[in-house]
Order: C-alpha cells, then sequence, then structure tokens
C-alpha cells in the first residue's frame, strides 16, 4: 500500500508532502449498534499466534493475566483511531483496564510517514509510550494536517522532554522504523488488517472505533 521510504526520506515527508489524504488513509467507522448488542466480529484468529513475540516488544496497558486481551492495530493519522482514545479508551480504562478485567496491547500500523514519525517518537519515549501516544492522538489536527508536521512534531515532543537532537535521533533511528514496518507488514499479512482500528478481543477480529457500549458488551460475557 505505502511505498518504503528512507529515513531520510521520513524527515522530508514531514516537512513537505501535503496533508491531505494522509489521515483518512485506510480508516473506517464501526457500524452503529444497538448498546445492549454486541458488533459481529468479522472472524476470527489463532490466538497463540497473535500473541506470538513481533519485531517490537508489545506495549500494554492491564495486568498479565486478565482473562481479557484486546489487542489494536492503529495508525496516528486516524481520525477513527484518535476518537478511540479520547472517547472510548477512558472509560474501557476505567471499567475494565484498571479492575484488572482487561489487559489492552496497542500495534502499529501505520498508513503514511506521518504516522510512522508519531510511533516512532512514541517508542522513543520509552515509558512514556502511552502518554506520547495520547498527546498526539488528542493533537492530531495540529500535526497530521499541518503543512510542516515536522515542525508541529517538534513542538509536541518538546513539551514531552525532546531535545531537538533526540527528536532528529529519534525520527533518523531506520532500526526503528524498520521495525514498526515490520508490526504493520506482520499484521496485514498474518491477521488481514486492512483498516484502523481493528481490534481482537481473545482473538475475534472487530474493526472500527467501537464505542464503550460496544466494548462492553463484547467483552462482560467473556468475564
Amino acid at each position: 500500500m505505502n511505498r518504503s521510504l528512507d529515513r531520510r526520506n521520513v524527515l522530508l515527508a514531514l516537512a513537505g508532502l501535503p496533508a491531505a489524504g494522509f489521515v483518512l488513509s485506510g480508516s473506517r467507522v464501526a457500524d452503529a449498534a444497538s448498546p445492549a448488542a454486541a458488533p459481529q466480529p468479522e472472524g476470527s484468529v489463532d490466538v497463540k499466534e497473535l500473541m506470538q513475540p513481533g519485531p517490537l516488544p508489545d506495549m500494554q496497558l492491564g495486568k498479565d493475566d486478565a482473562p481479557v486481551t484486546i489487542v489494536e492495530y492503529a495508525s496516528m493519522t486516524c481520525p477513527h483511531c484518535a476518537h478511540f482514545d479520547i472517547v472510548t479508551l477512558p472509560e474501557l480504562k476505567k471499567k475494565y483496564i484498571d479492575t484488572g478485567k482487561v489487559r489492552l496491547i496497542l500495534r502499529e500500523f501505520p498508513f503514511d510517514p506521518r504516522a510512522e514519525a508519531g510511533f516512532m517518537l512514541a517508542r522513543c519515549s520509552k515509558d512514556k509510550y502511552f502518554a506520547m501516544v495520547d498527546v498526539l492522538f488528542h493533537q492530531q489536527e495540529s500535526w497530521a494536517r499541518a503543512n510542516d508536521a515536522k515542525s508541529a512534531l517538534l513542538q509536541i515532543s518538546k513539551l514531552a522532554g525532546f531535545t531537538q537532537e533526540s527528536f532528529e535521533a529519534c525520527l533518523t533511528d531506520q532500526k526503528l522504523l524498520d521495525q514498526i514496518r515490520a508490526v504493520k507488514n506482520r499484521g496485514e499479512k498474518d491477521f488481514g488488517i486492512d483498516a484502523t482500528p481493528t481490534f481482537f478481543v481473545n482473538g475475534k477480529k472487530y474493526p472500527g472505533a467501537l464505542s464503550i457500549e460496544e466494548m462492553s458488551a463484547i467483552i462482560d460475557p467473556l468475564l
């Protein structure tokens, strides 16, 4: 879907490529559903295969022994992913993750160089990964649509403790870029991901930005 870009071109893309087409690429929203009815899964995958170690360590919220595991594939420039992060995730965290019922694993599925850069910066944030992802989703309009995304991302990154030097070093880390692309390629090839967000709940596949009501209808019978 996307041509490979070397590390220099990722930086050039942030400054020079137009924003049009990046933000909506590959994204779709879930069909409307009754709060009392669980959305129907679009197939399933082998849980053991899904949970096999990938090119990068999984980033997780929640306990390892939670009875329900949600694996989310997302793109940083996807507006529906941002909607899930801003609207649904806080309620999911309060109701299920913080109570030990659910663990959420976020995996990178970038559709464009801007999304790649966002995930690279989150990975470079180390233990602040989810905080950085959250900030980038909340401020998505300011950088994903900007004419000069590099400058916009730099300003956000400085608030997270990056310097000009560490920002540049992160976005020219070819190994990290290759690993993020490998996560995406594995999701596409092995698990049939073609839109973001896509969720696997104990192996069952649910594409679309699910509401907390839809999530609850899926999760509750598994508890």
